[in-house]
């Protein structure tokens, strides 16, 4: 393999030497594990990852030479370098390198050192997590927050802090994998329902409490979908959780600082600012930090949280320089500079949108940092990812299972600070890419067909 992308280039895909294991498949096809031998029976996963891999249809673990610019250098797993427009990065406001935050970090380094040295249900607090859970509180119109080590932990934390085997959980069939990680772990009886489809929730609900009225149910929600850029109607989802007994747990990670006037998300845009049963979000992807919260009206349920929500209980708090620095990100978000980084990035979002539309991509949901590209087929769309880092683009493919088979994706990531230059880069480039691939697309299913027809014959 060459050493660095930035080389002479062809857009061609020789098809004919590409094995068939590089276009098909999923990771859904080595989930479950056979055999005796527990470390043996993975390699099959491994031949799958490098088939992909040598021909260059593996677009993950990438990783980033400098710090999340709307331009940046980049290498891919095999450490071949490039360079391009950046939208993969989770860094919607752009606070990473505001040098205020920079600040706080250095002050809280000079001050404590690096390391929280302890488990929040012990020693682990320091001032700054502790003035964290009030921000964060006060950000939410709710009284009792805890913190987490990261936002994954906070998802999966709550659910199975709370949740107990005969209870139930009635969860939107695309939360995120910590929701739903959470939810099989804690109970057998999980339920999925049709993605926003609030009459199936209310099906869902009405079968449950019409066999089982002695035992709890959580409802379980986001506030922004992170592969569809889409969100619930929150006060029908709260409402019909009281008409039949159940709790609501919404996850705010992906619009939470970023979207509405106030930076409160679709739960601020919605009015529903204390009024949700139980917020849970992270702290990476506006506000320039690892960590995640949880925060309800509770302190009995703060409480039972901090020592039975295993991921929290059982991990290192958040250190004091996460702490500061998420700190210093809700002060900014709560400024007139917040309003503005708000601002600049619906537009950027807003602006790559109709420009992908313009360039004929399937764009879906509404405006957000989130900006979905759908391609279609997985094949094709590994073909698109493979041929983006010769042509200048950092960008994140999503395929089955993360989305529906079929519904291959670009999970663009805006910032605050593209430019509408890099958003006009990508987009050539994505158009480019998506022609060439087209091409090559249509000769791989030709020669499949004919490969086909021999073995028909041979038969």
């Amino acid at each position: 393999m060459p050493d660095s992308y930035m080389e002479p280039f062809s857009a061609e895909v020789l098809v004919e030497n590409i094995p068939r294991e590089a276009l098909t498949g999923s990771m859904r096809d080595f989930r479950e594990l056979h055999g005796t031998d527990l470390l043996g029976r993975v390699a099959p996963f491994y031949h799958w990852q490098e088939a992909r891999r040598h021909h260059g249809y593996w677009p993950y673990s990438k990783s980033t030479e400098e710090a999340p610019q709307p331009v940046c250098s980049a290498r891919d797993d095999t450490g071949r370098a490039f360079r391009g427009v950046n939208f993969a990065s989770q860094d919607y406001l752009g606070l990473a390198l505001h040098p205020e935050i920079k600040a706080a970090a250095k002050a809280a380094i000079d001050e404590y050192g690096v390391h929280s040295a302890g488990s929040s249900a012990l020693a682990g607090n320091t001032k700054y997590s502790l003035a964290l859970e009030r921000a964060v509180s006060e950000f939410l119109d709710l009284e009792h927050t805890i913190l987490y080590p990261t936002g994954w932990a906070a998802g999966y934390g709550v659910i199975k802090g709370l949740v107990r085997p005969d209870d139930h959980i009635v969860m939107d069939g695309l939360a995120h994998a910590c929701l739903q990680e959470g939810a099989y772990s804690a109970t057998r009886n999980v339920h999925l329902h049709g993605h926003l489809k609030l009459e199936a929730l209310r099906r869902q609900l009405q079968k449950i409490r019409a066999r089982d009225t002695r035992n709890a149910i959580l409802v379980v929600t986001e506030s922004l979908f992170s592969m569809d850029s889409d969100t619930p109607d929150l006060v029908a989802l709260q409402a019909l959780c009281r008409e039949y007994d159940a709790r609501l747990l919404v996850d705010a990670a992906h619009d939470l600082g970023c979207i509405g006037a106030e930076g409160r998300g679709h739960i601020g845009l919605q009015r529903m600012l204390g009024d949700i049963d139980i917020v849970m979000g992270s702290f990476s992807k506006t506000f320039a930090s690892n960590g995640g919260f949880v925060a309800c009206r509770s302190p009995a349920v703060r409480e039972y949280l901090k020592f039975y929500g295993c991921s929290a209980t059982f991990s290192n708090a958040l250190s004091p320089v996460q702490c500061a620095i998420v700190l210093k990100a809700f002060a900014i978000v709560g400024s007139e500079e917040g309003r503005r980084l708000r601002e600049r990035l619906l537009d950027r979002a807003v602006y790559l949108r109709a420009q992908l539309r313009a360039a004929g991509f399937d764009v879906i949901g509404e405006p957000s940092a989130i900006v979905p590209a759908v391609v279609g087929p997985e094949a094709l769309a590994r073909m698109v990812s493979r041929l983006l880092p010769a042509l200048g683009v950092v960008a994140n493919l999503v395929e089955f299972p993360a989305v529906a088979k079929g519904a291959a994706r670009f999970r663009l990531q805006v910032m605050a600070s593209h430019s509408h230059e890099n958003v006009d880069d990508l987009v050539d480039a994505l158009r480019g890419a998506a022609d060439a691939a087209l091409s090559s697309y249509r000769r791989y299913h030709a020669v499949a067909a004919e490969t086909r027809g021999k073995q028909a014959m041979g038969r």
